[in-house]
C-alpha cells in the first residue's frame, strides 16, 4: 500500500506491537476513535488480556503482525531497544507506522527506519507526545508570533529522587532503555523544536547515588549544555539523584520569557507590560490531575515509569488521544499541520537521537562533541552512535 493509496481510507485497522503500560493505553485510545479498529496484537507477555478487551487477535511474531492483511497501520510500543525491527518490517510490508519514543537508541538505526519508510512510501510518525500538550502548542505559537523576541536560552529540568524498586526493569538498564536521556527524550526534543538541531553538545554526570544490585546501571545525574551555532544555548538536567524535584522548561527571549511548568502545572508568558497564564493540558481537571500525581506520589513525578498493571492518569490519556487522533486523521485523509511536520518526516526523531548520541559520546570521552560527528555532515558516517557503543 502506498502513502497515496493509504491516506484517505474509510477505516483503519491497527496492529499493535507491545501491550504493556503505554501500548495498552495506545490500543484503548485507538479503539475509541471513529473509523479505527485494533485487529491484531503482539506481545509475548501481555497480548492476551488486551486483545480480549479490544476484540483483537493475538499473533505470535512481529513478522506475522506486520504482514497480516487485516492490518493497515502498525503501532510500535515495544520496549525502547525493540523498535527498529517492527518499524522496518512494517515498512517492508507497506504498513503505515506510529512508533513510540525514542524511536531508536542510535542515530544509524534512526536513519534505517526513516529510509525504510521513505522507500515504501508509508507514513512514519514519531511518538513525541509532548508536542501535543495544549500549553506547549500555545507557547510555540507565541514564540512564532514574536511575543518573546529571539529565543536566546532554554533550560529544561526533569529530575527527582527514586528509592529502590521491587525489581530492576529494562527501563533502568542503559543498553535496553538508553537511560534517562533517551527514555525521557521529550525535553530534548522540545528544546530542539524551538531552537533547531544543536550543533555542539556537552554532558557530565554519571551513576552517583544509585549503585548496587537493587538498581540498574542508568546514569542518575546528567547535566547537559547545548550550543546552537553560537546564536543560542540550552541547559538540561535529568536524573533520579535529586532530592528537590523539578520538572519544567524555561524559554528566555530578547523580549520576554515563557515557563512551562510540568510539576505545579501551567504555562506563563512574561514580557514587559504583558502577562498571560494558560493551561498545560486540555482542561483544568487534567492539569489538577497531573499536579496531584506529582504531589501525592511516592516517586517523584518527573521520573515515574508506568507499569502494565496501571491505567494512565487522566492528563496522559488526554494527550495520547490528541496525538493518535492526529495520526489517525492523517490516514483518513486529514490535512497535515506544519507544526507537526517534523514528527512525520523523520527529522525530529533523528535530530533528537543524533544529539543524544553526541551527548553520550561527550560523557564517555569527557569533551565537547560536535553533533556533526554523529550525523556525518562533515564527511563520513559516525561510528559513535549509542547503539554501537552498547547504549
Amino acid at each position: 500500500m502506498t502513502l497515496q493509496e493509504g491516506l484517505g481510507m474509510q477505516q483503519i485497522r491497527y496492529g499493535l506491537v507491545g501491550a504493556g503500560y503505554f501500548g495498552s493505553a495506545l490500543g484503548r485510545a485507538l479503539a475509541a476513535l471513529p473509523d479505527a479498529r485494533v485487529t491484531v496484537v503482539h506481545d509475548p507477555l501481555h497480548a492476551e488480556a488486551l486483545a480480549s478487551e479490544l476484540g483483537a487477535r493475538v499473533t505470535e511474531s512481529t513478522e506475522a503482525l506486520c504482514s497480516d492483511p487485516e492490518v493497515d497501520a502498525v503501532i510500535v510500543a515495544s520496549p525502547n531497544w525493540a523498535h527498529v525491527e517492527p518499524v522496518i518490517l512494517a515498512a517492508q510490508n507497506g504498513k503505515h507506522i506510529f512508533c513510540e519514543k525514542p524511536i531508536a537508541l542510535g542515530y544509524d538505526d534512526c536513519l534505517r527506519m526513516v529510509e525504510a519508510a521513505d522507500r515504501a512510501g508509508v507514513l512514519f510518525m514519531a511518538g513525541h507526545v509532548m508536542n501535543f500538550m495544549n500549553g506547549v502548542r500555545r507557547a510555540k505559537e507565541l514564540i512564532a508570533q514574536g511575543a518573546i523576541g529571539d529565543v536566546l536560552f532554554c533550560r529544561a529540568v526533569r529530575n527527582g529522587w527514586e528509592e529502590p524498586q521491587p525489581e530492576v526493569t529494562w527501563k533502568k538498564k542503559r543498553e535496553l532503555s538508553g537511560g534517562h536521556l533517551y527514555h525521557h527524550i521529550h525535553e530534548l526534543d522540545l528544546v530542539q523544536s524551538i531552537l533547531g538541531p544543536a550543533t555542539e553538545a556537552t554532558m557530565v554526570g554519571g551513576n552517583v547515588a544509585h549503585r548496587g544490585p537493587q538498581f540498574g546501571d542508568e546514569d542518575d545525574l546528567l547535566v547537559i549544555t547545548l550550543e546552537f551555532g553560537g546564536r543560542a544555548f540550552a541547559a538540561l538536567e535529568y536524573g533520579s539523584a535529586f532530592r528537590w524535584p523539578e520538572h519544567h522548561v524555561l524559554i528566555e527571549g530578547t523580549l520576554g520569557a515563557i515557563r512551562i511548568d510540568l510539576q505545579d502545572v501551567g504555562v506563563e508568558l512574561r514580557a514587559p507590560g504583558r502577562r498571560e497564564s494558560f493551561l498545560l493540558h486540555r482542561s483544568e481537571a487534567e492539569d489538577r490531575d497531573r499536579a496531584r500525581i506529582y504531589s501525592d506520589s511516592s516517586m517523584d513525578g518527573a521520573i515515574m515509569y508506568g507499569k502494565p498493571s496501571l491505567v494512565p492518569p487522566l492528563w496522559l490519556q488526554g494527550v495520547i488521544e490528541e496525538e493518535l487522533s492526529y495520526f489517525h486523521g492523517l490516514l483518513l485523509g486529514g490535512e497535515p499541520l506544519p507544526e507537526f511536520a517534523a514528527l512525520t518526516d523523520g527529522s525530529a526523531a533523528t535530530a533528537a537521537i543524533a544529539t543524544a548520541d553526541a551527548l553520550s559520546l561527550s560523557l564517555r570521552e569527557g569533551r565537547k562533541v560536535r553533533v556533526a560527528e554523529i550525523t556525518g555532515v562533515d564527511g563520513g558516517r559516525s561510528r559513535h552512535s549509542a547503539g554501537e557503543e552498547g547504549r
